[in-house]
């Protein structure tokens, strides 16, 4: 990870960071009224790259406007790109009439992958715009693989402390038995 850029948050900022979640969430407010939710969480591994991060990381974002109650929304997947940048593709965009019409039965559109390439790259442009580039992904990629190795270190100590204390009640009973 030591060669790898950190990037930057921008003008997002950290919403939801618990050290028991496996996900991070962002949020940034435009100067248009605009808000924006970003979900981000590790992808499985990935061992067929060469590269310092083995797992891509998933993330969506919700684009909310001032005056309407709609979302626009984007599946996407972050991804090391070389040594030293990241990149995200697009695997997904839905219009949500509101928050709560998350119901699976609900149209959600074309695959993206069907969308004409000019849309396709119109959609990404239009997150570039937002905040939305290789700082940002350069520092989800970085921040979430730091950030469980840290859960895995703990994990680790919580399992040892576990069996150390385990350990001396079997020593205790052992010699209480004898």
């Amino acid at each position: 990870m030591q060669k790898a850029q950190t990037g930057s948050l921008g003008e997002f900022v950290v919403d939801s960071d618990s050290p028991n979640s496996k996900d991070v969430i962002l949020r940034r407010k435009c100067n248009s009224g605009e808000e924006i939710a970003l979900s981000a969480i590790l992808g499985p591994p990935n061992y067929e790259k060469d590269l310092i991060f083995v797992r891509d990381v998933f993330m969506k974002v919700c684009i909310k406007k001032p005056t309407l109650s709609s979302i626009l929304q984007f599946d996407c997947k972050v991804y090391q790109k070389n040594d030293e940048s990241s990149e995200f593709d697009i695997n997904n965009a839905c219009y949500l009439g509101s928050p709560t019409s998350l119901s699976s039965s609900i149209y959600r559109g074309p695959l993206f992958s069907e969308l004409n390439n000019n849309l396709q790259k119109a959609f990404k442009e239009y997150l570039i715009d937002k905040g939305i580039g290789g700082s940002l992904t350069n520092f989800l990629l970085h921040y979430l693989h730091t950030r469980e190795q840290k859960q895995y270190a703990n994990w680790l100590k919580k399992g040892e402390a576990f069996l150390s204390k385990n350990k001396s009640l079997n020593q205790f009973s052992e010699t209480r038995s004898a």
